[in-house]
């Protein structure tokens, strides 16, 4: 199956594509390397400024449940580096940006800095910026997530996301230990950052005996107890217990589900603890897996989301400097000398079935109306070579029906025009006296003839669109009627019964003629192929978008294989074209052009020997 044409041409898109990318790469390597290889050098001082913005943001998500109030700090943080500093949503929504904050925008790089994720052990994922990562050790405080080993895990920074009153009560927990340091004649001190207690190390009793004051253990090894420790300075924080106890609940939930052996203890800082079970190795990394996860999903709603850290503005070069110029015009010939090779191994296979097309349309022009295509395939081409063979089947079949249609009027016409020419020629031989009678008889003929030319008037003026209407409020049941008594003698001749069954009144909007010269068509049709003592009835009925008009015999009937054709011009379902039951055979084909005129349409239904049903529908207003 060939492809698409689209996809062809895709295809070559992507390959001239590819050339010009190659090329563009090709002349940007050669023309900045050295330009950015100087200005890393001189640049290496600002990794530490980038890591102190990294720092900065990432203690920002850990400590905020969203970015928002972030500009702040990011305007900060921008007049202190001297760098444009932008986050943004994985998605490209800018979270903030120091540029648009006054008032400009220039493009961003290519590439984040860094991504900021504090859901992540570590606190983010990072793009190739290892000084930003080492800046990070030394400049955020570590947060509260899960040590995750081959054996155990537990969240290592019990005391993040204090609140305030938990600062305050830990400020006067640390203002009493310092006077207990003081009273001992220690040297050393407790300061709080964040909440958070950092101890000076450098101090020795009052007796010289060696103390070192420690965390949350309190006892140096072969030293003596710190007299001024303080246990609840390193107590857990309330939110670092909760996302604690949702960590491991949600690790001991997947441990046990994937079955990996586990236990759970509590540490000496008064968070709970998950470890493996001794002897289980961790060949597929399940235990890790499971801790991950669940440290994930815990930390999740308190802080911030993911977002992507840029920093600085996009770089840009003149490729078309002097000094690149001519490597540019030789990279240029060369992509055009590729999409020239493209071109010319594809253009050759979508450009065949084509020129079969105007070949054929050519033979077509010339008469040959039997001219087709062969089509293989099933893309645009395809299609429009189907599509082809559909118009010129189409231009045949109607030079065909033209030319029976030529042969069908001529056919009408001869009959009347030959028995006035031979009465007239008999009257003037004086073989048939040019009585009243004849006269009556030749005035029938006229009128056939008159009948004849004025339906294939309304057939000419339904073709070129020109079938006017001049629809105004009737009364459908009134119209009705009258048909019904302009068609009663002949059906009073013929022994049929014809009578009217309609509503009180039925308004549409119709042209009054137009639809009694339907209806009429219809009437007149169902007289001639109803046997003598049968019954024909017109009918009006509301329907819920309009009207159905009917007109109901119990005739003949017309077989099924007819009914496709009933409304074609010159059709008969009775083939030996005998005047008996009379009729041009154009009657149906304008009752159907009248019918859509007014926004309607013509169905019939029929059975051999039980009669017909003609329903013409027409809208309450045809606008």
């Amino acid at each position: 199956m060939r492809r698409s044409l689209l996809i062809r041409f895709l295809g070559l898109s992507l390959a001239v594509a590819l050339g010009a990318v190659l090329a563009t790469a090709v002349i940007a390597t050669y023309s900045t390397r050295e330009k950015l290889q100087g200005e890393i050098d001189a640049n290496t001082g600002q990794l530490q400024s980038d890591g102190q913005v990294y720092a900065e943001l990432s203690d920002y998500a850990m400590n905020h449940p969203s970015w928002s109030g972030v500009d702040k700090e990011v305007r900060r943080l921008a007049d202190e580096t001297g760098r444009r500093i932008a986050l943004l949503q994985p998605d490209g929504t800018v979270i903030a940006d120091s540029a648009r904050m006054l008032g400009a925008a220039p493009e961003l790089p290519s590439v984040p800095a860094a991504t900021i994720d504090a859901r992540d052990s570590g606190g983010a994922v990072f793009a190739g910026t290892s000084g930003i990562a080492a800046a990070r050790s030394t400049a955020v405080p570590m947060m509260p997530m899960a040590t995750v080993t081959r054996a155990s895990f537990s969240y290592y920074d019990a005391q993040w996301g204090l609140s305030d009153s938990e600062k305050e009560q830990r400020k006067l927990i640390a203002d009493e230990a310092n006077r207990c340091y003081q009273a001992i004649g220690s040297g050393a001190s407790i300061s709080l950052t964040a909440g958070r207690p950092l101890l000076a190390m450098n101090f020795e009793a009052s007796d010289g005996a060696s103390v070192r004051p420690s965390a949350p253990l309190s006892v140096e090894s072969g030293g003596t107890p710190d007299p001024c420790y303080r246990a609840e300075l390193y107590a857990p924080s309330a939110k670092a217990k909760l996302v604690n106890d949702d960590q491991v609940r949600r690790a001991s939930d997947c441990l046990t589900a994937t079955g990996v052996p586990f236990r759970r203890a509590t540490s000496a800082d008064g968070l709970q603890v998950v470890t493996a079970l001794d002897g289980y190795q961790d060949m597929d990394g399940q235990f890790n897996q499971c801790a991950t996860t669940a440290q994930s999903q815990a930390i999740t709603p308190y802080v911030a989301p993911q977002a992507k850290l840029y920093l600085g503005s996009a770089s840009t070069f003149n490729v078309f400097s002097g000094e690149g110029m001519l490597r540019t015009a030789a990279t240029a010939l060369g992509v055009m000398l590729i999409a020239a090779v493209v071109m010319l191994l594809t253009g050759r296979r979508l450009v065949r079935p084509i020129v079969a097309l105007t070949g054929a349309a050519q033979r077509m022009r010339n008469g040959d109306h039997a001219a087709r295509v062969p089509v293989t395939g099933k893309d645009e081409v395809a299609r429009l070579g189907h599509a082809f063979n559909a118009m010129a089947e189409s231009i045949q079949r109607a030079d065909f029906q033209r030319k029976a249609m030529v042969s069908d009027v001529a056919h009408e016409l001869r009959t009347p025009l030959a028995n006035i020419k031979g009465y007239l020629v008999a009257s003037e031989d004086g073989v048939v006296p040019l009585d009243a009678e004849l006269v009556t008889s030749l005035l029938e003929e006229t009128s056939l003839l008159e009948h004849l030319v004025a339906d294939l008037q309304d057939l000419a003026l339904a073709d070129a669109g020109m079938l006017r209407l001049h629809p105004a409020p009737r009364d459908l049941s009134e119209l009705a009627q009258q048909v019904v008594l302009a068609h009663r003698p002949a059906a009073e001749t013929a022994g049929v019964a014809l009578t009217a069954n309609v509503p009180a009144e039925a308004v549409a909007s119709v042209d009054s003629s137009r639809m009694r010269q339907a209806l009429g068509n219809l009437v007149s049709n169902a007289i001639r192929f109803t046997p003598t003592g049968g019954t024909v009835v017109v009918g009006v009925r509301r329907v819920p978008d309009g009207y159905n008009l009917t007109v109901t015999d119990n005739g003949a009937g017309i077989a099924e294989k007819h009914l496709p054709h009933l409304f074609d011009r010159f059709y008969r379902a009775e083939q030996s074209r005998s005047r008996s039951t009379g009729g041009s055979g154009l009657g149906l084909a304008i009752t159907k052009h009248l019918a859509e005129a007014h926004r309607g349409r013509i169905t019939v239904t029929s059975k051999l020997g039980e009669g017909s049903v003609f329903t013409l529908w027409i809208p309450a207003d045809p606008r």
